[in-house]
């Protein structure tokens, strides 16, 4: 599910995308929650690939013992990594499966270039070698490894994130919390215990309201929020700050105003994250710098 940071990252956009595109506050609401929407399909496209991976592996084993001429390993192929336990219970995941066939454009063809091309670098890399050479089947082990996989092959690789970019322009910006997503599936699975359910992207209600509040509060009181920020400011004028720091600046004094249970540093924490995958990389200095200036004028702890 979404943390509050990625809630915020979400609300961050969508005052963003106000400024280059304005619409009316449910509408832009309604967009905001439909982005939130989308990252649960890149998630399931990436878990769907993990299972491409493995029914690919099957194909390879089911070719070679239909070989004229078989070699031995044709005749007794090693299926360690098709009878992993986790890429097992992610094939066999219900709403995984539910979703996928209500959105079949989520499916991963086995000739795809880039799976194909995946599967082989994976099955030529020492890790994956070195662990179908190894004995024992430990759900530990394959736990491991399918989180490893995934790391090395799927969340590292350009090739995948320039080819999932190509068909969402959302899912490159998306793309860091459906990994993070992926890690904490594969690390939330437990041996002999079945998992019919996926992580949900909005946990509750309270969640769901915390977005819309913080996206409401901001707009409102955008103008206001703006003058805080400009007399927090020394010698530096407000029309040289970049509109993305200014939105997380203005977002964040909201937070500290109108979320008072909230503790103010744990606010600051969350938008200096914030500014480092939006801004410049000396962007969080300044953005810290900012707001910590303004709760120590309004003693906000």
């Amino acid at each position: 599910m979404l943390g509050r940071r990625q809630i915020r990252e979400k609300v961050v956009e969508a005052v963003y995308s106000y400024y280059q595109n304005p619409v009316k506050a449910d509408v832009l609401e309604k967009n905001m929650f439909s982005q939130i929407e989308k990252i649960y399909h890149l998630y399931i496209y990436q878990l769907n690939f993990l299972v491409a991976l493995k029914a690919l592996a099957e194909k390879q084993i089911e070719i070679g013992k239909n070989k004229y001429i078989k070699t031995e390993d044709n005749l007794n192929p090693n299926q360690k990594f098709i009878n992993n336990r986790v890429l097992n219970m992610l094939e066999e995941n219900t709403e995984r499966l539910s979703f996928t066939s209500k959105h079949q454009e989520l499916k991963w063809e086995l000739h795809d270039e880039l799976l194909v091309k995946t599967f082989q670098r994976m099955t030529s890399g020492k890790r994956y070698q070195d662990f179908m050479k190894e004995e024992g089947y430990s759900f530990e082990e394959d736990q491991k490894f399918i989180g490893k996989l995934f790391l090395r092959y799927i969340a590292e690789n350009e090739d995948f994130h320039d080819h999932v970019e190509g068909l969402e322009l959302s899912w490159a910006d998306d793309f860091h919390i459906s990994n993070s997503m992926i890690q904490k599936t594969i690390g939330f699975f437990k041996e002999n215990e079945p998992s019919h359910t996926l992580i949900k992207m909005i946990k509750d209600e309270d969640d769901r309201e915390f977005a819309r509040k913080l996206l409401k509060e901001t707009l409102n009181h955008w103008e206001e929020t703006e003058k805080k920020l400009e007399g927090r400011l020394e010698n530096w004028d407000i029309e040289r700050i970049s509109l993305i720091d200014k939105i997380i600046l203005v977002t964040a004094i909201c937070e500290l105003d109108y979320f008072p249970l909230t503790p103010g540093r744990v606010i600051i924490n969350e938008y200096i994250e914030i500014s480092k995958v939006f801004s410049t990389d000396r962007s969080n200095i300044f953005i810290n710098g900012i707001l910590d200036k303004y709760t120590k004028d309004f003693n906000r702890n």
